[in-house]
Order: structure tokens, then C-alpha cells, then sequence
């Protein structure tokens, strides 16, 4: 019995070796959780482009928005783990297991992190210019006196968790109100209905240069080079976790290994693309290159301090 069953696991190698060998054979579409023209749609396309001309088949992107990127997540879980269905999400995806219990699976077992394709060290703190504070001091002191109203891109986002964070860190009362997207909460900003925010610098960028935003703080480990006038967050409160965001690749469980290695080769060599490379730079992200066991266990580390962070702001999983 135990000759068969060692027998049989050979073909089994044998077969999904020969798989890997000509993979890809048909087009693989990539699902992104996010609207045209975002962050990580730009990225998304930009590498399936360039697998596409490495690998010689199409890699096209499928936009699939909802639920903090939970609809994407699912659409992934419940294809066939052949290879040809894969998911790309920013940072976002880490809170999904602790907020989204209705979703009906488990992330951290049923997908297989692939490769990561850039890392943004932080996020821009920015409130709207007729707030009368410069600083996240005079911030402080401000939510302390008044009725202080945050947005976010919805519950559990990176982006909610981030304000959340920094109002447990600086002792502070804040009202969230959630909206569908970044570039909603951004132009409720600017409108004044809303006094402060957390986002990705790239969206931003042009606003806060030409006056229409204020960035009073950035949420990284060092000062974004295009602001170097803008401080860090943990400058005035240092208990005030790194928060930043990434990419990364999926594939779902029980995807042959061969495959996911030859996905991961592939995505890796794309990032070495002068066309990939300006389109992660541009985005405000730094490209990034991990084997996929790098890639797994990164990805498992920031779903257990995503989970953290939902404890601390005492969100309630729906």
C-alpha cells in the first residue's frame, strides 16, 4: 500500500511539473478589488501586461469592487486552483478575516500569497486648509476642544484603522464616518465636511502641493521624499504604530506549487521592467521582490497586526 501511495503521489509531481512546464496555456485573469484607474489597479494592469509579453499568453485584469475588497477575496477562494484565476490587493485585504466574518472563508488558508510588488512606508495625515492647526501638536489640541469628524474608505479599511489607531495613541475623540472610496472621503475634505483624513501620498500628492489639502503628518518610518517638510506622525506621538501599505499577488489554495513558483519567478522578473518599475514608483510605492515564502510569511505577519488593530479600535465583525 505504502509502494502505490508513494506511486501515486510521484505521478501526481510528474503531472503538475508537466503542467507548470507549459503554463500558462489559456488567458489568467487577474482580479483586482478596486475601481479602474486606482492605486492598485494601475499596478495590477502594468505587471499582467508585462507577463503577458514575458509569458506569452494574456494576463487581464477583472475589476470586482465591494465590501472592502471581500467580493474579490471570495471570487478568488471559489475558482479552480489551476492557475488561471489569480487576485492582486493592497494592504487592505489584511483586515478583511477580522471584520468580515460573513464572508464564509479563511484567508490565511485558502490563498497562497505569490509575490508582493511594492511597499509604501506610510500614509499622509491631511486635513482641510481652513482648519486652523499646522501641525498633528496643534491637531491634538484642536480634537481636544471640538467636534472632530474623520473619513475613511470604509470600515476596516487600512485607512480607518490607521485614524483608529491614532485616536487611542494621542488620547483623542474622533467620529468616523465611512464612504465608498479614497476619492470620496478626499473630496469631502475638501468640501469641509469631514476635518481630517488618512491616504496613500500618491492620490493626494498634487492637492497637498498645491494648497487645496494640508499634510500635517506621514504615518512612516522616515519622511516621503517628495515632502520632506511634512513630519512623522511618531514625531509628536511615538507610541503611534508604522503604518504603511503593499501589494501582492494570490492564488487559491491547493494551486500547484510548480505553478506558484512560476508565477512568483515571473512577477519577480516583471518588476524589473522600466514600465513596471515607473508605474510601482509612481504609485509611492517602493518595488519590492520576496520568493513566495518570503511572501507568505509577510503577508501572515500583517493579517495577525491587522487583527490588533481591529481590537484596538473595538471594531465589531459583521
Amino acid at each position: 500500500m505504502l509502494k502505490r501511495a508513494l506511486g501515486a503521489l510521484a505521478l501526481v509531481c510528474a503531472v503538475a511539473t508537466a503542467q507548470a512546464q507549459t503554463y500558462p496555456e489559456r488567458p489568467v485573469k487577474v482580479i483586482v478589488g478596486f475601481s479602474a484607474g486606482s492605486g492598485p489597479d494601475v499596478i495590477a494592469r502594468a505587471i499582467s501586461a508585462q507577463l503577458t509579453n514575458d509569458l506569452k499568453q494574456q494576463f487581464y485584469v477583472e475589476n470586482r469592487t465591494g465590501a472592502n475588497g471581500a467580493l474579490a477575496i471570495k471570487s478568488l477562494i471559489t475558482s479552480e486552483p489551476d492557475g488561471y484565476t489569480m487576485l492582486y490587493s493592497s494592504s487592505s485585504i489584511s483586515s478583511v478575516p477580522h471584520v468580515y466574518k460573513s464572508l464564509g472563508h479563511d484567508i490565511m488558508t485558502e490563498m497562497i500569497p505569490v509575490a508582493t510588488s511594492g511597499i509604501l512606508d506610510g500614509y499622509f495625515m491631511l486635513v482641510n486648509p481652513s482648519t486652523p492647526v499646522k501641525s498633528v501638536a496643534e491637531f491634538i489640541d484642536y480634537a481636544k476642544k471640538n467636534r472632530v469628524v474623520y473619513g475613511s474608505p470604509g470600515v476596516g479599511n487600512v485607512l480607518h484603522l490607521a485614524a483608529e489607531m491614532f485616536k487611542l495613541k494621542a488620547g483623542i475623540e474622533m467620529e468616523h464616518v465611512p464612504f465608498r472610496g479614497a476619492s470620496d472621503v478626499t473630496a469631502a475634505l475638501m468640501q469641509g465636511s469631514i476635518q481630517v483624513m488618512f491616504v496613500t501620498p500618491p492620490s493626494v500628492l498634487p492637492l497637498v502641493e498645491g494648497g487645496q489639502v494640508r499634510a500635517i503628518g506621514f504615518t512612516g518610518s522616515k519622511r516621503f521624499p517628495p515632502t520632506p517638510n511634512v513630519p512623522l506622525v511618531s514625531e509628536t506621538v511615538p507610541t503611534f504604530p508604522i503604518t504603511g501599505s503593499w501589494g501582492m499577488f494570490y492564488l487559491p489554495q491547493k494551486t500547484p506549487k510548480a505553478v506558484v513558483d512560476k508565477l512568483n519567478a515571473a512577477i519577480r522578473a516583471s518588476m524589473t521592467s522600466p514600465i513596471v518599475d515607473k508605474a510601482v514608483v509612481q504609485s509611492g510605492y517602493i518595488p519590492d521582490n520576496r520568493s513566495a515564502a518570503e511572501t507568505a510569511a509577510f503577508f501572515h505577519k500583517e493579517v495577525e497586526a491587522a487583527g490588533e488593530a481591529v481590537r484596538a479600535a473595538k471594531i465589531e465583525p459583521n
